[in-house]
């Protein structure tokens, strides 16, 4: 500790700063001139997590507007339903988009519930001025946004975003609006894209085609969401592509996620043989023990994570004894209904580098708590 009378360095003190949550930053600031030099570097603002869900970060000192300029990745919490939150980060985007083309990473989650018939126009509106004016924009993340993503949106980033290398719409809306043909487009504005998030309807074998093109970057994930009407729908995609596909990128990690919305038959049209399957995810409303079974055959050497939420059965715990038998690389497994002992038993001998799951022999209340394996 410094002795008094002693100043730490501007460097030792933004570090430490940089922990600090938004309010703490701006009293901080306020102590004396070294510490408001410091509480405004860029260090403390290069990658910065602001909260406008708690009521007292609603009321910001105007001291931010003056580091908008050193953010460089940001993640933003506000709740949808309560208007000042949504205010001051619709406030805070705009900003942003006017103030700092140097902006490389940008996450949004809505905590909360989302008000019934919200389309959320401000925000998107707020989003959409970011990628035109962030041409350096790198990662877009918006799996926590409840809004529903369009064409426009994903249009806006392929002319505003060339740089762009991870972007996730994969979201929990109930309607798939970004078409296969928006979707092309992005892919071949943004050749460095090596991560996607979506929805299945918005892939096309045409996409897949121009993943597998020579000179593309390599790709190295790509999570699947099959949760609306949509994705049901969707064509499915031929085997073979996905088998050029991984050949092209041989580290490719694919995440699946099938949600009720998929019917039984749809199911088996998504988990082609040649898909690289690390992570499924199982919420059917009908058949579960197929997938599972499917997984265990074809998936052997890439599955890294099942998780399965399902009524119980002993055809289930069956195909789980399967799996656990074929897939020596697993690391987590949670099963959100009671199994019998031999499939927890399974999962331990066979899968050696497990690391947590959650296989329940007797019913316990909710939440259920995954299990660390020591």
């Amino acid at each position: 500790m410094a002795e008094s009378g002693e100043q730490l360095p501007e460097e030792v003190l933004a570090l430490i700063f940089r922990y600090l949550p938004l309010w703490d930053r701006a009293a901080a600031a306020r102590v004396c001139r070294a510490w408001a030099a410091a509480a405004t570097c860029s260090t403390v603002w290069h990658d910065t997590n602001i909260s406008f869900y708690c009521e007292r970060e609603v009321m910001l000192p105007l001291y931010l507007s003056t580091c908008l300029d050193h953010i460089h990745n940001l993640r933003l919490e506000f709740e949808p339903s309560r208007e000042p939150s949504r205010r001051m980060a619709t406030e805070l985007l705009t900003a942003l988009a006017g103030r700092t083309p140097g902006l490389r990473g940008l996450c949004l989650e809505c905590l909360g519930e989302k008000p019934l018939f919200d389309a959320g126009r401000d925000i998107l509106d707020a989003v959409h001025a970011i990628c035109r004016a962030a041409r350096s924009l790198r990662h877009l993340d918006l799996r926590r946004l409840p809004f529903t993503l369009d064409d426009a949106l994903v249009l806006q980033v392929a002319r505003g975003c060339p740089e762009l290398r991870s972007l996730f719409l994969n979201n929990g809306t109930l309607v798939g609006s970004v078409g296969p043909g928006s979707l092309l487009q992005l892919l071949q504005a943004c050749p460095r894209l090596c991560t996607l998030g979506l929805h299945l309807s918005s892939l096309s074998h045409p996409a897949l085609e121009v993943l597998v093109a020579p000179d593309r970057a390599p790709f190295s994930l790509l999570a699947l969401r099959c949760a609306c009407p949509e994705d049901a729908r969707a064509p499915p995609l031929p085997n073979e592509a996905w088998a050029a596909l991984s050949r092209r990128h041989p580290g490719l990690v694919v995440e699946v996620e099938l949600e009720p919305a998929m019917p039984a038959e749809r199911v088996m049209h998504v988990l082609q043989p040649a898909v690289p399957v690390a992570a499924l995810r199982l919420c059917l409303s009908g058949d579960t023990v197929g997938p599972v079974r499917f997984a265990a055959l074809y998936y052997a050497a890439t599955l890294r994570l099942l998780e399965v939420r399902a009524t119980a059965s002993a055809k289930l715990d069956s195909a789980l004894e399967l799996l656990a038998s074929r897939c020596p690389g697993l690391r987590e497994v949670h099963c959100f209904c009671v199994v019998r002992p031999s499939v927890l038993y399974a999962f331990l001998r066979h899968c050696r580098r497990l690391r947590s799951y959650t296989l329940k022999l007797t019913r316990e209340p909710h939440p259920w708590q995954p299990k660390l394996v020591e």
